[in-house]
C-alpha cells in the first residue's frame, strides 16, 4: 500500500475536492489568486511576483495572444528562458484557451524548425534574449509575440471565457524512433488529477517553496509548476545549465526550498559538491524520477537531509504523468541495488503483461502498462502510433491502457520493481532518447558508413551514450563528429564517447551483437588538435583534474573539454574541483567559453593574482616566468579571456 506523508502542525492545506479535477488550470489558479493575492507566487533572484501580480500579468499576455490569433484551440510555441517569463507565458496561453508547446533555445535550429513544422504552430512567444533566434526559425507564415513589448493598455482582469477540462493543455516533443521527434498531448483534466494526487500524497501547503529545476520541455516540469501555483505555494526557478550545480545547494538553503524535484543524475551531481557533514535543512520532500534511483542515492539522502525529510521515487512518463510512487524516510532500508518505483496512485492501475499481452503472474517479469482514464489523448498527428501503444479498456469503460515499453514485476503487495527498457529507448539525464534517432544522425554524416549507439552505465550509475562507428575512408576525428552532431541533436543526445571499428560483431542471424561491442577505454580520443603536454604547474594540475572528471589517461593543454565527451553536469564537477584545488570560483560559463587547460590556466592565474595576499604571490610570479612573454603580459594587463 502507498504510504502518505504525515501532516505537520501549523501547515495551511488548500482544499482539493475530487470535483476540482473537472475544472481547468486557469480556473483553479484564479481561485488561488483571489484567496491569496498577496502571497509570493514566483521568485527569480531579486524579482518576485505575488499571486495577484502574476495573475494580472498573465491576463494581459493572454489578451495579446487572442489579439493575434483569435479564439480557438491551437498550439502556441514558447521560446523563452527558464524563469518567470516561461511561467507567465504558460499561464497566458492556457487562459487564452490554447495549449503550449515548449521549445528549448539550446536545441539545434534544424530540430526546432522540425518541431514547428510538425506542430503547425502559427504563433511563437519569445522575448528579447531569443528574439533573433525566433525570427530565424519562424517562416513568414508564423507570427511572433515579444512578451517584453506588450502594450500597457491591455486589460488585466480575468478573461470571461471558461476552458473545458478536456481541452488540450500542452504538446511536448520527445525523441522519436523514426529519426524525428514526436509530440505528446496532455489535457487540463490530466494535469489537475496529477496535481491533486501529488498534493494529497506529499501534503503540499501554501507554506511550501518549490524548486523549479527541470526545463519546461520536460513533461514532468508541469508537476512542479502547478504543484506550487495550484496550491498557493511559492515557485522558485533555478537553471542548473546556466547557474551551475555547484551553486544549487547554496541556493536551496538561501531560498529555504522545501520541495525539490529532479532526475537522479542532477541530484547525485548536486550532492557530490557537498562536504560529508553539510546538510540542506529546509527540504522536506525530495522527488526523483526519470531514471533508476540507486541504493547509494538513499545513503546520500540520509546523510545530507533532515530527519523530517522524505524521498519519493516515482514512475511516470509524458504520456501518463505520475503513475506510481515509493516513499523513503530515514528509517527505510533498501534491499536491492535500486529503489522500487512503488505503488499505483489513485486513478491508476499498474499492469504487467507477458509477451502475449496477457496478465503476468505476480513476480514474473513483463512489460509495464498503466490503466487509467487520465492518460494522454495520444501523439500529435500520429494515429497509428497512438493506436499501437494506447489500448482501449477491454471492459468497455472510460479507462485506457498505455504500454510503456519498460520491463518490471509486481510483488504480492503490489509494489512495482522497474527493470529497464524493453527496446532501445533509454533515459539520458532523465530525457527520453530513441537510440535509432542518434544512429540516423550519425549515418547522415558522409564520414560514417555504419553506426551503432548504446547506453552504458558510468561509474556513478548515470547513462551515457557510446557510439561505435565504421568510417568511410580515413577515420574522422572526434572533434568533427561532435560538431556535426551538435548541429543536429540536443546536447543530451550527442554520444560522450566514439569508438572506431573495422567491423561490428554479429549474431548468427546477422544482427549486430551489441553485447559483444568492446567497452570504452581510458585513452585520449582522436581530436582535431595534437596532444601537447602541460608546461606549467597550474596546467599540470588542471590537466589532472580534466582527466579525473573525464576518466581519461591524459589530457593535452589544447584539448577541448566538450570534444573530450563532457557535458554540463561534468562541467559542474570540474568547476567544483577547480575551486577546491585553486580556491578560485570560475563561472560554469567559463568552462564552455574557455574549454581548454591552457585557457583555464590563464584564468586561474589571473584570479589568483587579483585575490591572493602579497606574501602568496611569489609562487604565482614564479609560474608566470614559465609562460611565454605574450601569455604573461596578457594576464598582467588584466585583459578579458
Amino acid at each position: 500500500m502507498l504510504q502518505r506523508v504525515k501532516v505537520r502542525p501549523g501547515r495551511s492545506f488548500v482544499e482539493w475536492p475530487v470535483e476540482e479535477i473537472e475544472r481547468s488550470v486557469p480556473s483553479r489558479f484564479e481561485g488561488i489568486a483571489r484567496r491569496y493575492p498577496a502571497r509570493l507566487a514566483l521568485k527569480v533572484g531579486a524579482q518576485a511576483l505575488t499571486y495577484d501580480a502574476l495573475n494580472r500579468s498573465a491576463n494581459r499576455l493572454a489578451r495579446a495572444v487572442l489579439e493575434q490569433r483569435g479564439v480557438g484551440e491551437e498550439p502556441v510555441a514558447l521560446l523563452l528562458e527558464h524563469g518567470a517569463s516561461a511561467i507567465l507565458a504558460i499561464l497566458a496561453v492556457l487562459k487564452a484557451g490554447k495549449f503550449y508547446l515548449p521549445l528549448d533555445p539550446t536545441y539545434p535550429i534544424p530540430r526546432l524548425a522540425a518541431i514547428l513544422a510538425d506542430s503547425q504552430t502559427s504563433l511563437i512567444m519569445t522575448h528579447r534574449p531569443h528574439l533573433s533566434l525566433a525570427e530565424e526559425i519562424a517562416p513568414d507564415a508564423r507570427q511572433l509575440l515579444n512578451i517584453d513589448a506588450l502594450e500597457a493598455s491591455l486589460n488585466e482582469d480575468n478573461l470571461p471565457a471558461s476552458v473545458p477540462p478536456k481541452s488540450l493543455f500542452n504538446l511536448t516533443y520527445t525523441s522519436g524512433s523514426t529519426g524525428q521527434p514526436k509530440g505528446v498531448l496532455q489535457t487540463h483534466r490530466n494535469i489537475m488529477h496529477n496535481t491533486r494526487e501529488a498534493t494529497h500524497l506529499l501534503k503540499f501547503a501554501v507554506e511550501d517553496r518549490f524548486a523549479f529545476i527541470m526545463p519546461i520541455t520536460f513533461g514532468a516540469s508541469a508537476s512542479d509548476i502547478f504543484g506550487a501555483l495550484l496550491n498557493g505555494a511559492g515557485l522558485f526557478p533555478f537553471d542548473p545549465r546556466k547557474q551551475g550545480l555547484g551553486k544549487l545547494t547554496h541556493w536551496l538553503r538561501q531560498e529555504q526550498i522545501s520541495v525539490y524535484h529532479s532526475v537522479p543524475t542532477v541530484y547525485r551531481h548536486m550532492l557530490g559538491t557537498l562536504g560529508d557533514t553539510e546538510t540542506i535543512p529546509d527540504v522536506r520532500v525530495i522527488e526523483l524520477g526519470g531514471e533508476p534511483v540507486l541504493k547509494h542515492d538513499i545513503e546520500l539522502f540520509k546523510k545530507h537531509f533532515s530527519d523530517q525529510c522524505v524521498l519519493m521515487n516515482d514512475l511516470g512518463t509524458t504520456e501518463t504523468y505520475l503513475a506510481s510512487a515509493y516513499l523513503v524516510d530515514k528509517s527505510s532500508e533498501i534491499a536491492g541495488p535500486t529503489v522500487p518505483v512503488g505503488f499505483a496512485l489513485r486513478g491508476r492501475e499498474v499492469l504487467i503483461f507477458d509477451e502475449n499481452r496477457r496478465a503476468a503472474e505476480l513476480g514474473e517479469i513483463g512489460e509495464i502498462a498503466i490503466k487509467s482514464r487520465y492518460l494522454s489523448p495520444g501523439y500529435w498527428q500520429q494515429p497509428d502510433l497512438t493506436e499501437a501503444v494506447f489500448l482501449p479498456d477491454p471492459e468497455g469503460g472510460e479507462e485506457r491502457i498505455y504500454l510503456m515499453r519498460d520491463l518490471g514485476r509486481l510483488s504480492p503487495e503490489g509494489c512495482l520493481e522497474y527493470l529497464g527498457r524493453k527496446d532501445d529507448l533509454v533515459k539520458i539525464r532523465g530525457q527520453r532518447v530513441e537510440i535509432a534517432e542518434v544512429e540516423m544522425a550519425l549515418l547522415d554524416l558522409e564520414t560514417v558508413r555504419e553506426a551503432v549507439v548504446v547506453a552504458q552505465k558510468g561509474s556513478n550509475g548515470d547513462n551515457r551514450l557510446v557510439a561505435y562507428l565504421i568510417p568511410v575512408g580515413e577515420p574522422p576525428n572526434v572533434s568533427d563528429l561532435r560538431r556535426a552532431l551538435m548541429d543536429k541533436l540536443p546536447e543530451h543526445m550527442v554520444p560522450s564517447t566514439f569508438i572506431e571499428m573495422e567491423r561490428f560483431p554479429l549474431l548468427p542471424f546477422g544482427k549486430v551483437d551489441r553485447r559483444a561491442l568492446p567497452p570504452p577505454d581510458t585513452s585520449r580520443p582522436n581530436l582535431s588538435v595534437p596532444y601537447e603536454p602541460p608546461h606549467t604547474q597550474t596546467q599540470a594540475r588542471l590537466a589532472d583534474l580534466f582527466a579525473q572528471v573525464l576518466r581519461l589517461d591524459q589530457v593535452g593543454i589544447h584539448d577541448d573539454f566538450i570534444e573530450l565527451g563532457a557535458d554540463s553536469l561534468l562541467a559542474t564537477q570540474l568547476a567544483a574541483r577547480i575551486q577546491n584545488e585553486f580556491r578560485v570560483a570560475l563561472p560554469i560559463a567559463s568552462l564552455f567559453e574557455t574549454p581548454t587547460v591552457a585557457g583555464l590556466a590563464e584564468l586561474v592565474l589571473k584570479e589568483q593574482l587579483a585575490t591572493l595576499p602579497d606574501d602568496e604571490l611569489d609562487q604565482i610570479l614564479a609560474e608566470l616566468q614559465e609562460l611565454t612573454d605574450e601569455e604573461a603580459q596578457r594576464i598582467l594587463n588584466g585583459e578579458a579571456w
